[in-house]
């Protein structure tokens, strides 16, 4: 299979796994087998020391257009078992992901981003979950998670008219990390990567965990949990790493252990 052909590019550039979704023509809508890929690849980078975060982008100028709605046709549905919509939705790598957005990102798309830790758009970006306007619901996550990275009455306008969100806007409403010039998206988001993969692979992946898990756990536990997660990280090789490097003024090298 060719370049061309195939529905997902997965790259590395140094710690970073790069991940293009490759279906431009159909505008990088998701099919069940780019989300089979998908789910895999995330399986690598979580699996993979080496490896400190990942960057999701599309083909062709647009990001994601939601589901392929010719293999729903064919009764194929883009979801993977444990880990839903795209192999992300339902459970996203544990560690950090970008997602690097030109065009459209709607429905499901916007749900991908989303997912995301972070997201970097180019200015002629738009999101939207336009679901309310075909009699459905946006359901791969956008409905759980837009309510906390938006002020909830804000939230709820934009999923109960199904308006287009510009990424301007969205960059004004901090729900974007970085606008560019169109083209630019996935420039600035490596150079955000490897700003981050600059720093130690657990020490990351932890603190990731805690900051989307902390949100539920009880006022009166919530330091002896993270206590749990933190202790290992300060017994790490990487954290003997870290102040052998201070100590001797030079870049540390991560071993992920």
């Amino acid at each position: 299979m060719s370049r061309e052909e195939q529905p997902l590019i997965i790259e590395e550039r140094g710690r970073v796994l790069i991940l293009t979704l490759n279906r431009p023509r159909a505008k990088n809508a998701m099919s069940l087998q780019l989300s089979e890929e998908l789910a895999e690849a995330f399986e690598i980078l979580d699996s993979r020391p080496d490896l400190s975060l990942g960057v999701i982008t599309g083909a062709g100028g647009t990001f994601c257009a939601g589901m392929d709605l010719k293999g729903f046709a064919r009764g194929e549905i883009p979801i993977v078992p444990d880990r839903g919509f795209a192999g992300l939705v339902q459970r996203p790598p544990r560690k950090p992901l970008i997602a690097a957005v030109e065009g459209y990102a709607l429905g499901g798309g916007f749900e991908i981003a989303l997912a995301c830790d972070l997201i970097v758009a180019a200015d002629n970006a738009i999101f939207g979950l336009p679901e309310v306007k075909r009699g459905l619901t946006a359901n791969a996550g956008g409905l759980l998670r837009l309510q906390h990275r938006l002020p909830y009455h804000y939230a709820m306008e934009l999923v109960l008219t199904g308006r287009m969100l510009p990424a301007v806007e969205a960059g004004e409403l901090h729900l974007v990390n970085r606008v560019t010039a169109p083209g630019a998206a996935l420039d600035t988001a490596l150079e955000l990567a490897e700003e981050i993969a600059r720093n130690a692979p657990l020490a990351l992946a932890t603190s990731k965990r805690i900051m989307v898990e902390s949100v539920d756990w009880p006022v009166g536990e919530k330091f002896a949990r993270q206590h749990e997660f933190v202790d290992p990280i300060r017994k790490s090789n990487d954290a003997a790493e870290g102040a052998r490097a201070f100590v001797e003024k030079r870049v540390p090298v991560w071993t992920g252990s």
